[in-house]
């Protein structure tokens, strides 16, 4: 067994504690942002803080025996293909994987077949922006499985096709949140002191201090409109110049922002009351033109804004009117609707500071941009971890701890069902799947679990994944249907079901998963039954006459097959105008394989109605 990071450690401690990050950053006696930094696996802490940590866990009874990682799962071999260049440290967190061979773009050149070649065998890609990853492209790649792209646009990578053939495309929003905030400041300062004026007019050879008295930011009250990581480190600096920090950001939680001295307002107050307003969110349809001609008129006369996130956050025609009324005392932009920038009504206006899009441009931040692909890539070829994934749910580390046993159960339970329900070539056609989660796997984000159990019930099709199995159903005509709801049964915190429609009618089955990590069935067919979801199990549908039970055990014993668990299940209820005997079910796990001779035996049982064998590996 190998030690877990002390970053893994932090992350396992909260979550069976129920702590948030500043929480633990207290007990601890460290900045909240160390905790962040430790759980990233940036910055080594000092021995005081690992002793701290250790005498915590000895106090609350922490243990990471059951989590730590199998020296098999990281000697497993990967290849790496970097299509472009990257940074020594970049290129050093994969090559700390000993088994892992790592193509570096000089390698790539060197080969006759050029990318194609490089890709035959590949499990990971690594790109920039240069390198254009078509359907073409991936025609070469039938091992990838995931995609990297060191920066935010995904523009040069097809994600339908990388979907289509289950590759996870992620890119690295966030590693450059430092850089942006430092924009964001400096343009701020830039803006109130009037620097672009008195940069231009000392270099014309003009001392015009009368005309150019400015502003200071101690006292003002910022505004910021998301409260992401960037947003997070706008603020941190704006609170060391003085200023009154409010945010509208309602993904956020009060704690949150309380710990980084925020106000959390709603989105009429943070226009009402700001005298700097800073925009971080993403593009969305709620946030397309949120700065517009209604909005604008709402908020404090003489305001200044800034926008280093997205163009399309802001209607260029209604800030251009409130620059010229004097609503808008005046702005600075970083990004556009249409870039590059060539012409522009904002040319002509003194108020106005416009930057290239370079909010990001650091050596710094492009390093860490690197650096954080390479970790999110080795994070998804060891342990399955999505993390800035485009055509998938991401999940921290943390959510994956979460979520990993409910994928799996998932995975397992749609393969229970396509292998227990009887079909014949003419109803195998499934019309559609219907997953209602309940309890409090309801709450967090079940993309990966739909896409588990969608794998799971088409395992019988062709290269179909956790990935691309939305895709594949979709293009099968399979209709996909989700519904949450609170836990409705008795001793189960959390239930998955899953239900599936084809010509003949519906099938459910129903699960759980006991002890943070074991798979169970709790119903099938309109029974209620209990079975563990591995291993061989031979699934028996009888009726509810003497005998049944102890001939299955008997027959099973002259093959020469040992029974693991035999789970029973009988109907409650009699079907409307149907005579004789209730119907009920066996779940029967079994040791040896089973041949087609001891399902033959069972199957001649009397009173058994069907055998179906459902192997869960």
């Amino acid at each position: 067994m190998s030690e877990l990071t002390f970053g893994e450690k932090l992350i396992l401690a909260r979550k069976q504690l129920g702590l948030y990050q500043y929480q633990m950053a207290d007990k601890l006696g460290v900045h909240p942002n160390s905790i962040w930094k430790y759980e990233q696996g940036e910055g080594k802490p000092q021995a005081a803080v690992v002793r701290m940590f250790e005498i915590f866990c000895e106090q609350n009874n922490i243990r990471f025996d059951q989590y730590e990682h199998r020296d098999t799962e990281k000697s497993k071999a990967m290849k790496i293909v970097l299509a472009e260049k990257v940074s020594p440290a970049t290129l050093a967190v994969l090559a700390s994987e000993p088994e892992w061979k790592i193509l570096t773009h000089d390698d790539v050149a060197k080969l006759s077949g050029k990318l194609p070649e490089a890709l035959a065998d590949a499990d990971a890609l690594v790109v920039r922006s240069a390198v254009q990853v078509d359907d073409a492209l991936l025609e070469h790649a039938p091992k990838l499985r995931v995609i990297g792209r060191a920066g935010v646009g995904v523009d040069n990578i097809d994600t339908g096709a990388a979907t289509r053939r289950g590759i996870v495309v992620m890119n690295t929003p966030g590693a450059n949140a430092v850089a942006v905030a430092e924009l964001t400041i400096g343009l701020m300062l830039a803006l109130a002191r009037k620097l672009p004026q008195a940069n231009s007019s000392t270099h014309a050879g003009k001392w015009d201090k009368k005309n150019l008295q400015g502003l200071e930011l101690r006292g003002k009250t910022l505004g910021i409109l998301g409260l992401g990581r960037i947003g997070l480190e706008v603020a941190k600096r704006a609170r060391a110049f003085g200023m009154e920090l409010a945010a509208h950001d309602p993904f956020v939680s009060a704690a949150i922002a309380r710990e980084a001295g925020i106000k959390l307002v709603s989105l009429e107050e943070l226009f009402a009351t700001s005298d700097y307003l800073t925009l971080h969110v993403g593009l969305t349809p709620q946030t397309a033109g949120i700065i517009n001609e209604r909005t604008l008129a709402t908020m404090k006369k003489g305001v200044r804004i800034f926008n280093c996130a997205r163009g399309e956050l802001i209607e260029d025609a209604a800030l251009l009117a409130a620059l010229q009324s004097g609503q808008v005392a005046g702005a600075a932009l970083d990004v556009f609707t249409n870039e590059p920038l060539k012409e522009s009504p904002y040319f002509n206006l003194p108020n106005v500071i416009l930057t290239p899009h370079i909010a990001g441009s650091t050596d710094e931040a492009q390093e860490a941009i690197g650096i954080q692909l390479a970790r999110q890539v080795r994070e998804y070829l060891k342990l399955g971890v999505v993390q800035n994934a485009v055509n998938v749910a991401s999940l921290t580390h943390e959510e994956y701890l979460q979520l990993a046993p409910f994928i799996e159960l998932a995975g397992r339970l749609g393969s229970f069902l396509s292998q227990a329900i009887p079909r014949n070539p003419v109803s195998a056609r499934l019309e559609s799947i219907h997953l209602t989660y309940a309890g409090s796997i309801a709450e967090g984000k079940t993309d990966l679990i739909r896409n588990a159990a969608i794998a799971g019930l088409l395992s019988h099709t062709e290269n179909v994944n956790r990935i691309n199995a939305t895709s594949v159903a979709q293009e099968l005509g399979i209709r996909i249907h989700e519904e949450k709801r609170e836990s409705t049964r008795g001793g189960a915190a959390n239930v998955l079901s899953i239900t599936v429609h084809d010509p003949t009618g519906a099938n459910k089955a129903a699960g759980t998963v006991l002890h943070e990590s074991l798979p169970r069935l709790l119903a099938f067919d309109g029974m209620d039954i209990e079975a563990p979801l591995e291993g061989s199990l031979l699934v028996c549908r009888n009726l509810d006459v003497p005998g049944v039970i102890g001939n299955i055990g008997t027959v099973l014993g002259q093959q020469g097959v040992n029974i693991a668990n035999f789970a029973l299940g009988r109907q409650r209820n009699r079907e409307s105008g149907v005579e004789g005997p209730l119907k009920a079910m066996a779940v029967v796990q079994v040791d040896s394989p089973v041949t087609p001779e001891v399902l033959d035996a069972v199957a001649k049982i009397p009173n058994l109605l069907q055998v179906r064998l459902v192997e869960l590996r």
